[in-house]
């Protein structure tokens, strides 16, 4: 049993949960690894990434950081390349939905990972920050980008330039959380939610996925060539079948991801 990352699994449903609030050496490699092994599990159809306790992730752990600083800073600040890059290529690049269950504070490359995520349940109150200049350093895990995306330039620069603390209920307003519950309430909410996407059509859940991934930079004929071919592959899914006959049978349509 890991110290760093727990796995439990239910209807299609994973659940990885953060056991440690900042990014150590050892959290950092087994998250990897425990984002991998889900990507590889055709019996997943939803991801859900919560924390414990009172912290989703406050990004590095700086006492670990200072220390290897202190060794060798060349291999302290390589792990940005050789850890936190490939962690949110894997999240980015899950073929099933992923809900981020935001239990407390998020920040620095926690804020990162939870942007990597698809939908976000945050706990009332609960503080964000992007943290980063604050330790005289500059964004990693997509953290700029992300945030581009959800709030624009303008607001982005102003959150990365000052790394103010905002509420979970302002991140709600900006786009960058879509539901903020009681703090008991984040793990069932989040559960709840994930279990939706998971009897859901897994096909087209990933197909939205790869639109979305490039809807911002391609031109707007690479965009309908895209959907034109997803849409003629979705199209031949027993899912897509399923849920036209349940429409004329006026019946909730059961979809089995395939």
């Amino acid at each position: 049993m890991s110290d760093t990352v727990s796995r439990a699994d239910d209807g299609g449903v994973a659940t990885l949960t953060l056991l440690r609030p900042g990014l150590d050496h050892a959290l950092r490699r087994e998250l990897l690894a425990a984002v991998r092994e889900v990507a590889a599990d055709e019996s997943v159809r939803a991801l859900l990434l919560t924390g414990s306790g009172r912290a989703f992730c406050v990004g590095q752990d700086l006492a670990e950081h200072v220390e290897s600083l202190r060794g060798n800073a060349a291999t302290s600040l390589s792990v940005v390349e050789e850890e936190y890059n490939p962690l949110i290529l894997a999240l980015s690049a899950m073929r099933v939905p992923v809900v981020v269950g935001i239990n407390g504070a998020c920040a620095g490359a926690g804020l990162g990972i939870a942007l990597s995520g698809d939908l976000r349940v945050a706990a009332a109150g609960s503080k964000f920050t992007t943290a980063f200049t604050g330790v005289g350093l500059s964004s990693d895990s997509a953290l700029a980008s992300r945030l581009v995306h959800c709030v624009g330039g303008s607001r982005a620069a102003q959150l990365l330039l000052l790394p103010d603390p905002f509420s979970a209920e302002t991140a709600e307003q900006w786009g960058l959380v879509h539901r903020v519950v009681p703090a008991e309430q984040v793990l069932p909410e989040a559960q709840a939610l994930a279990a939706r996407l998971a009897n859901g059509p897994t096909a087209a859940y990933r197909a939205v996925k790869t639109v979305l991934a490039t809807a911002a930079t391609d031109s707007l004929e690479a965009t309908l060539a895209s959907e034109a071919r997803l849409q003629n592959e979705l199209g031949r899914t027993a899912d897509h079948l399923e849920a036209v006959e349940a429409f004329l049978e006026k019946r909730a349509p059961r979809f089995t991801g395939r």
